[in-house]
């Protein structure tokens, strides 16, 4: 019987749940916003099945091997602009799509909260595009669903943070040659529960409803992308970047990340799925083509069959092939967990108490400081030297 006692020992990924032979373990959320398994005493057998599932309790070994590694930009000028780097998802879909397969990805829905949802038409794949800057709910049943496809014959590609993956891979129990699985590199993931404090604060502050966000909008560039809030009446006119909008100040202090976050136990090079994707800020060292403030995505090729499909799709991307090592060359968050901010303990005590407005003006207040970077910044982009300015940040503070 699995239990969780402390809160950095689980992911959150339902693998527990979802193994469960007598439906014993429901998922339910505490009151910092995350789900975590609870098991009915009086149903459970005491199999161990959902221990075994855990991709915590079974982290699989990391032990290196032969990779490839690319530069990608989606050559579909519509799918690049909506996607938050350079469109890499979109075509490792498509291909599944056109071989009679099943797509599992991460949808903002109606209700402004993060799920899991299959699609099988290419029109649908527009949903998954965009970064989600909140944790995923893999409930439904989508384990079952996504094993019952792949008994069937059909293709399956799922994508989702490397925990997720993991948790998959464990509650399947074995290796499947129709199924494509997709990594994306994480950060952390933030608090559902913050989320809607967040929509919350919007919802007062623009005296509007919000019909949806855009975390990762490329209004101005890829290099300075922002959140996107869109309302009934303003069509999606707000647009502020990491200094200046709550959520992002939020996401990238670490004051509302899940627990296991800061000891995460995936963040590796040699992963268990056939893709690893991300963010290519960087791209000019690498390709000057590709260096056009569109978007870029490093792709990390990890296995045969993940080779073959970039050789299928390769026509739908401008890229260029780099080495392994110089694609993880910087990119912390393959292998270091963030640090949880010191705050973050009165940060959820005083969500459980407080409006989403008194919330985010306590902890990130709209001051002078604000102000002025989020003016340097768009005076940066207007005059055209947003990028240049940059580089001379990144080089002078080492960050990225």
């Amino acid at each position: 019987m699995i239990e969780v006692n402390k809160k950095q020992d689980c992911c959150g990924c339902t693998a527990c749940a979802a193994i469960c032979p007598k439906d014993a373990i429901i998922m339910k959320e505490d009151n910092e916003g995350f789900l975590y398994p609870t098991v009915d005493k009086e149903t459970c057998i005491d199999c161990g099945a959902c221990e075994r599932g855990c991709p915590i309790i079974h982290t699989a070994k990391e032990q290196p091997f032969e990779q490839a590694a690319y530069i990608v930009q989606n050559k579909d000028q519509k799918i690049l602009r909506e996607s938050t780097a350079g469109g890499a998802f979109t075509a490792i879909a498509k291909y599944v799509l056109h071989n009679n397969g099943v797509v599992f990805g991460v949808e903002l829905g109606t209700d402004l909260m993060a799920h899991h949802i299959a699609v099988e038409k290419e029109n649908d794949l527009y949903r998954f595009r965009n970064s989600k800057y909140v944790q995923s709910s893999v409930g439904g049943g989508t384990h079952r669903q996504i094993k019952s496809f792949l008994e069937q014959g059909r293709f399956v590609c799922f994508s989702g943070t490397p925990c997720q993956i993991e948790g998959l891979k464990n509650f399947l129990k074995k290796d499947y040659d129709n199924l494509i699985t997709v990594d994306v590199v994480c950060r952390a993931v933030p608090s559902p529960l913050i989320f809607r404090k967040y929509v919350e604060y919007q919802k007062k502050v623009l005296s509007d409803n919000i019909k949806t966000v855009r975390f990762r909008d490329k209004h101005y560039g890829y290099k300075y992308s922002t959140m996107n809030v869109i309302t009934d009446r303003n069509h999606g006119n707000y647009y502020q970047g990491v200094e200046s909008d709550p959520w992002l100040r939020a996401f990238f202090s670490n004051i509302c990340d899940r627990p296991s976050c800061h000891s995460c136990h995936f963040r590796k090079q040699y992963r268990v799925s056939d893709f690893t994707i991300w963010d290519c800020f960087n791209v000019g060292r690498f390709s000057k083509e590709l260096d056009n403030d569109k978007g870029a995505t490093r792709v990390l090729v990890h296995t045969k069959k993940g080779r073959e499909i970039f050789n299928a799709i390769k026509d739908d991307f401008s890229y260029v092939e780099i080495a392994p090592e110089a694609a993880v060359a910087g990119a912390k968050e393959m292998k270091e967990s963030v640090a949880p901010n010191e705050k973050r303990e009165s940060f959820f005590k005083d969500a459980n108490r407080m409006s989403g407005e008194e919330l985010f003006n306590k902890y990130f207040p709209e001051t002078f400081k604000v102000k002025a970077e989020h003016c340097i910044r768009l005076t940066c982009y207007k005059l055209g030297i947003y990028s240049v300015a940059k580089k001379l940040y990144v080089r002078l503070t080492h960050k990225y």
